[in-house]
């Protein structure tokens, strides 16, 4: 039996924050405590211990992959990195997005997802990677290869979750035309006298393959078993459509009413870390801050950028009044894992997987020092 001790902590439960001691055995937490101990370990000095951080929602894999225009990574190479900086993120679990349904005809992102899919699977099997990983398959369904690229990207390994997008202009996350088009042309994605028509094609292509692509999703959803995430609510209804698909997650709501409407059915509601970092949507939409204020957060997502996670746990107790660290941290460990359905992480609790952080706050900036997952340090 191998043993661990960390002590002179400052442990995040589920509920409160203690000093004290947590003991590991064979990779699970055996028990916990607070105050001193005179047994041997790690001496934490004061540092924060928490749970191991779980994201339901990145892109930031597609980052390392194609790090410049024009420029493909190893697919091995490219999850490896991604991995080393989820893992120095403090995430211990992580489910990748990739993508099924594509706006541009020339776009080969579902062969990519599949070449990724099965890096990760390798990369996974021969112990090469630090975090726990996972598959979200995100199906845009206004796009007319949806429904086969989801298929041709579920028949190369285990998909996690599915989440049903639509990121038609006017619609969900860019209900202002304005803010769709300022998106756009930040980004250099399309120039300004293409705008208008590029908008209208957009539109016909949601109202020519939405709906089928959608039944398909479900369908094929049932078929393997999966959890399902609903993507920019805007509005009740939206809610409702989500509820009555069999929705378990609902990502990024994008007004207030719809925040509400998904925490009050049932939905474990998933904002963006980054929004709640920079105090607002780059949409222009609700701010995450808000929806925590009104008691509808439940989940945070690092979305782009890896490290706001901790940022915003260390973030939120000092912008709302009685919201404290357990509260914070709660949303990127135990809520995400029990919204994805993993029983054996998300808390320092006894029989919990010692997926484990070390973190120091350095004049109020949180710093990952180490990481433990099932009690074996990876970083």
């Amino acid at each position: 039996m191998q043993e661990q001790v960390f002590k002179n902590a400052r442990i995040v439960l589920r509920d409160e924050v203690i000093d004290g001691a947590v003991v590991v055995r064979d990779g699970v937490i055996a028990e916990y405590g607070s105050g001193p101990t005179s047994v041997p370990g790690e001496n934490l000095e004061g540092a924060c211990l928490l749970p191991g951080l779980v994201e339901l929602h990145t892109d930031h894999l597609e980052q390392h992959y194609h790090p410049r225009p024009g420029v493909t990574w190893p697919a091995i190479s490219a999850v490896m990195a991604h991995d080393a900086q989820i893992t120095a993120s403090g995430i211990t679990t992580v489910f990748d997005a990739l993508r099924a349904g594509t706006f541009d005809p020339n776009d080969l992102s579902a062969r990519y997802a599949v070449k990724l899919l099965q890096a990760i699977g390798s990369a996974q099997e021969n112990g090469q990677l630090r975090a726990s990983h996972f598959i979200h398959l995100r199906c845009e369904m206004p796009c007319p290869d949806t429904i086969d690229a989801a298929h041709m990207i579920a028949g190369a390994g285990d998909i996690h979750l599915f989440s049903l997008m639509d990121h038609t202009p006017g619609a969900r996350q860019f209900v202002s035309l304005d803010k769709f088009k300022e998106y756009y042309f930040g980004k250099k994605l399309i120039a300004p006298d293409k705008m208008e028509s590029y908008i209208s094609e957009r539109i016909g292509m949601q109202q020519k393959h939405a709906a089928k692509n959608k039944a398909a999703i479900l369908d094929l959803a049932r078929q393997l078993g999966v959890h399902l995430a609903s993507h920019d609510d805007a509005t009740v209804d939206h809610v409702a459509e989500a509820v009555a698909d069999g929705v378990a997650i609902a990502e990024f709501p994008t007004t207030r009413e719809a925040a509400e409407a998904a925490h009050k059915s049932g939905l474990a509601v998933l904002m963006g870390a980054p929004n709640v970092v920079r105090g607002g949507s780059h949409s222009g939409n609700i701010s995450a801050t808000d929806v925590a204020v009104n008691g509808h957060l439940d989940v945070l997502s690092s979305d782009y950028v890896p490290a706001s996670l901790l940022a915003a746990v260390f973030t939120l107790p000092d912008r709302i009044e009685g919201f404290g660290l357990a509260d914070a941290v709660r949303l990127v460990t135990a809520n995400p894992a029990k919204a994805a359905a993993l029983t054996d992480r998300g808390e320092i609790a006894e029989g919990k997987r010692a997926d484990l952080v070390q973190v120091c706050v350095n004049t109020g900036h949180p710093v990952v020092r180490r990481v433990w997952r099932g009690g074996e340090r990876v970083m």
